[in-house]
């Protein structure tokens, strides 16, 4: 990690715990986000110490995304499944969806609006509104909403990333059959 402002690098991490198949950092909170691919571990850069190890039970992690909000966490799988994460509840999943019928590249929350998405092997975007209250005693809202279809299975692979607009709702997709599509809502 290199920090900027003091000119300085360093390694907080002694030893890796296993593959790492995705970062984040966390919106608005010195932590980093590390997706093994068991596990995924928040630490915090500025005491560069373990702040909280999460338990999704996934055989293989293949991707991550932190709400804007900074309470939710989002996970993708090689096994087909979606996790949510509220980081105020627990270490397990608040919510798992399995409506891939492949594994799962990549999901990715909206930086403004209530939706996320999560894109797969299987050529297709899964788009969601997950409504996140500010009330604590409130769970997440999680509707899903379309399933947006154009990409062709290419050597088994589908759909390997996206991308949301920054501030409109339009979801950009990247296949591996060579095409980048643009989905407006």
């Amino acid at each position: 990690l290199h920090q900027l402002s003091r000119r300085k690098s360093g390694s907080p991490f002694a030893r890796s715990k296993g593959r790492v198949e995705a970062v984040a950092f966390h919106p608005k909170k010195p932590w980093l986000c590390v997706a093994t691919q068991r596990h995924v571990r928040i630490y915090d850069l500025a005491s560069q110490e373990l702040h909280k190890k999460l338990n999704p039970s996934a055989k293989w992690i293949s991707s991550l995304s932190v709400h804007p909000g900074g309470d939710n966490l989002l996970l993708g799988s090689y096994d087909k499944r979606l996790c949510w994460f509220d980081l105020d509840l627990s270490a397990s999943p608040y919510k798992t969806l399995r409506s891939h019928s492949l594994a799962i590249r990549s999901v990715a929350f909206h930086p403004r609006l209530p939706l996320f998405a999560s894109a797969s092997d299987d050529a297709s975007v899964h788009v969601y509104h997950g409504r996140v209250y500010s009330d604590l005693m409130s769970n997440a809202l999680i509707v899903p909403l379309k399933i947006l279809k154009g990409h062709e299975i290419t050597s088994h692979l589908g759909v390997m990333d996206i991308a949301w607009h920054p501030t409109q709702p339009w979801l950009f997709s990247a296949g591996a059959d060579g095409s980048i599509l643009l989905y407006t809502g």
